[in-house]
């Protein structure tokens, strides 16, 4: 008998490595491609070249100028105009090409995506000196690094090797070293990103509960993390009825897990985040199946736990000054004999039961029974959940904002504030009591589909579980996937969330006016 071989993730691709240099980009040496900001002309006059452009000018003999002016080029926000050097230069002799990117009007979005630009362009290079930061760097070094490396991001399961690695180093030329902090905390929130995508991106034949869990063991052996997981016997004996029940039509049984920082300052008042993150890695449907298009990009239907795995993995990084708990609820959603099915009650952590009317509204369920637990074994001072959880998000918003639900005015506001500082936004919607009516079952307390207002009605679905503490609810399900490559996104899965969470942990005091 013939056995299914043994899968395992090829070897990736990885972010480039940044360094901050005082020298002008001319001066760094070693440099394949030199990155130069362009900036509009006054009353839309000609362009102007930003810091470094003289000095390559005089080491190239090329008229930077001239080319601009040749290009028609206005140095409108990530337009790139590359200038071949075939032969180097006798003080550079490995420079190849310059790039002119523009840097519009100098906003962190901006540079976010001319950093984006210039990372699809030097993509498969070995040595980029930049001076784009330079133009400001309180503003401009997070957001340009953040776009550089997801503008870079790649994924791979080829038996070849990866078509366009990202370029290997980054040097910040004419960017003061008394920026090595900001530029530490840029590479880790965008390699979060990174991470969050990457997770999400790997195929469902190997992305189990289980090496999900394993993923989180890793992370946290490696990021001074305590990790728990729950098997499915565990989860059963403990009352996770919702988790359990998804996952029991699966080959791959389900897991629970919960990964702990605490900041170097701690003491007995240090207060306590939960992050929550759906961790769906495969989702059929079950037997309220979805159409074969719908389910194609269900791999990422674990993007909220990616999400709350990422985020615990840069804590530190970023000098998050609370403590956080992250809880990942992973499960597959398959069809079998054992298949949950519509009409089914389920029991949840904590003791409330929902009917189940429709298996492919299984998200909720298995956020509900972590959300339980976060709030009755944490003592959480504010509660956040990430999930690609309702259709009905996308119809709302398209696919290029992620929709925010909250409870307390102070956290809505601090979320969508690091999201738009991020350039991760966020829209909030009403947890509209007038529909609460609509989550009555005549059996249980509460119905999982009862159909109205879908994304509102997930949301005061999930509402019944965090006992009244402060809470925000992210469906990201909106901006899960990226239909093609836009600025920092690539085509695939986004991981939207870890930016924003980041921000927002990574802040001088993130519970600022939260359940006051």
């Amino acid at each position: 008998m013939s056995s299914t071989p043994s899968l395992t993730l090829p070897s990736q691709v990885v972010p480039p490595e940044f360094a901050l240099s005082t020298s002008v980009p001319a001066a760094v040496l070693g440099v394949d491609v030199v990155a130069l900001p362009v900036l509009p002309g006054p009353d839309d006059g000609s362009p102007l070249l930003g810091p470094g452009a003289a000095e390559i000018a005089d080491l190239t003999g090329i008229d930077l100028l001239g080319v601009l002016e040749s290009t028609r080029a206005t140095g409108a926000t990530g337009e790139v105009t590359t200038i071949p050097v075939p032969l180097g230069t006798p003080d550079q002799p490995d420079l190849a090409s310059v790039l002119l990117v523009g840097v519009g009007a100098q906003r962190p979005a901006d540079f976010r995506r001319a950093g984006a630009a210039v990372g699809r362009a030097c993509r498969g290079r070995s040595t980029l000196a930049t001076s784009v930061p330079a133009l400001g760097p309180d503003d401009a070094l997070e957001p340009f690094v953040a776009g550089l490396t997801l503008g870079s991001f790649g994924f791979h399961w080829r038996s070849t090797a990866p078509e366009h690695p990202p370029v290997t180093r980054v040097v910040l030329a004419e960017v003061p070293t008394e920026h090595g902090a900001a530029l530490a905390r840029a590479v880790a929130i965008g390699g979060a990103a990174w991470h969050a995508r990457m997770l999400s991106t790997v195929p469902a034949n190997l992305k189990t509960p289980s090496w999900l869990a394993a993923q989180a063991e890793t992370l946290a052996a490696e990021h001074g993390l305590t990790c728990t997981v729950w098997d499915e016997e565990r989860l059963a004996a403990e009352g996770f009825g919702g988790i359990v029940a998804v996952g029991q039509a699966s080959a791959h049984p389900p897991r629970l897990v919960r990964l702990d920082y605490t900041p170097r300052r701690a003491n007995r008042r240090t207060p306590t985040v939960a992050l929550v993150g759906k961790g769906i890695t495969f989702d059929t449907g079950g037997l309220s199946i979805k159409p074969g298009e719908a389910m194609v990009n269900m791999k990422r239907d674990m993007t909220g736990g990616a999400v709350v795995l990422a985020t615990m993995a840069a804590l530190a990084a970023v000098d998050c000054p609370v403590r956080v708990v992250g809880l990942v609820a992973a499960a597959e959603n398959a069809i079998s004999g054992n298949a949950l099915r519509p009409g089914d009650v389920v029991r949840h952590h904590g003791g409330r039961t929902t009917e189940v009317t429709n298996t492919d509204a299984e998200g909720r369920l298995v956020l509900a029974d972590a959300l339980d637990y976060a709030v009755a074994e944490t003592d959480p001072k504010a509660v956040v959940d990430v999930a690609t959880l309702t259709g009905a998000m996308k119809v709302a918003l398209g696919q290029q904002v992620g929709g925010l639900f909250a409870n307390d005015d102070a956290l809505a506001g601090a979320l969508a504030d690091a999201g738009e500082q991020a350039g991760e936004p966020l829209w909030r919607f009403p947890l509209a009591d007038v529909y609460e009516g609509k989550l009555t079952s005549s059996i249980a307390d509460a119905d999982n589909a009862p159909g109205g207002p879908g994304a509102i009605v997930a949301a005061l679905f999930l509402q019944h579980f965090v006992g009244g503490r402060p809470w925000a609810h992210l469906d990201i399900a909106s901006v899960g996937d990226a239909p093609e490559d836009s600025h920092e996104w690539t085509a695939g899965p986004t991981g939207f969330g870890a930016r924003a969470l980041l921000t927002w942990l990574g802040s001088e005091d993130p519970l600022a006016g939260i359940g006051s």
